[in-house]
């Protein structure tokens, strides 16, 4: 006999669908209704169609940014996941000394994002700044205000520094979740330390390491604040991302229908591009299962 389906239980989630629909839904609704009208007036607006999606993209600015931000988001993949696995396995393990490297690793992820922007911005000034100091010192003409490349390699440097610990933090959680049995019987069967990475740790650490591929490539596709305190996009257009080339777009030039058609191109890229390296992942884990099991 069913049990009588008791409908104020919908009332519960009443409060948390209100939030969404505040926080996400009716924003979303008016960038969507913004990208289809020329708004010439606060009484005046007509309706274009997709006339500004066809002019965003073929705007010569926005291609030059996604170049850019495609190139910075995979040499941050390339960097930092790397690199915060080999941190995290020169962590200790157990006893104060872990406890004390956690928190020493994570102070980086505690600083707000304009503050970092606003540390590299001195830490790399060749007058008083230790980083660009040195470099001159050591006879680099290193300028990130007046150098493309060097530009674009501070603010990858930067974010090196400021989220790598995220990556290994996330690792580290991975690796502790690792049963002893495991390495007892690697131990047993005399497996090098590269064998038990290759066959124990980095399966084990898969989940999370997907996690963290996923979170740092979507946060730096949007990355905002710190190339913007650092350089302010330039010099020229060498660190202008796309979240800046939007800034641009809505907030210096008021362009509010090309920036709600670039808004909305914007999420799909990010939306897209997450789906295929999400599924990426899972097939690749998927193969090496089945290739285990063989």
């Amino acid at each position: 006999m069913n049990k009588p389906v008791n409908q104020k239980a919908w009332f519960l989630i009443l409060p948390v669908f209100l939030c969404v629909a505040f926080s996400a839904v009716l924003p979303l609704m008016t960038v969507v209704n913004y990208s289809v009208q020329d708004i010439i007036s606060p009484e005046r607006r007509v309706f274009v169609g997709t006339e500004w999606f066809a002019a965003v993209m073929r705007d010569e600015d926005l291609h030059a940014a996604l170049w850019c931000q495609m190139t910075y988001s995979l040499s941050v993949l390339a960097v930092e996941i790397p690199l915060g696995i080999a941190l995290a396995l020169s962590m200790p393990a157990q006893g104060w000394k872990a406890s004390a490297t956690l928190v020493v690793v994570a102070l980086s992820l505690l600083i707000p994002w304009n503050v970092v922007g606003t540390i590299w911005q001195i830490y790399g000034r060749a007058d008083i700044g230790l980083l660009g100091a040195t470099l001159q010192g050591l006879g680099f003409d290193y300028s990130y205000t007046g150098n493309a490349t060097h530009a674009w390699v501070t603010v990858l440097v930067m974010d090196v520094w400021h989220w790598t610990p995220l990556v290994a933090l996330l690792c580290y959680a991975g690796l502790r979740s690792i049963p002893d049995a495991y390495y007892q019987a690697a131990r047993i069967d005399g497996a090098s330390k590269l064998a038990v990475f290759r066959y124990i740790q980095l399966p084990k650490m898969r989940g999370v390491l997907m996690i963290a591929v996923l979170l740092r490539f979507m946060d730096s596709f949007m990355i905002y604040t710190e190339p913007f305190v650092l350089t302010g996009g330039g010099p020229g257009n060498a660190t202008t991302f796309l979240s800046q080339y939007l800034t641009q777009k809505a907030v210096g030039q008021f362009d509010l229908g090309p920036a709600a058609a670039f808004s909305l191109i914007y999420f799909l890229i990010i939306l897209l591009l997450c789906f295929i390296l999400y599924n990426w992942m899972q097939r690749v884990g998927q193969a090496e299962k089945e290739g285990s099991h063989d």
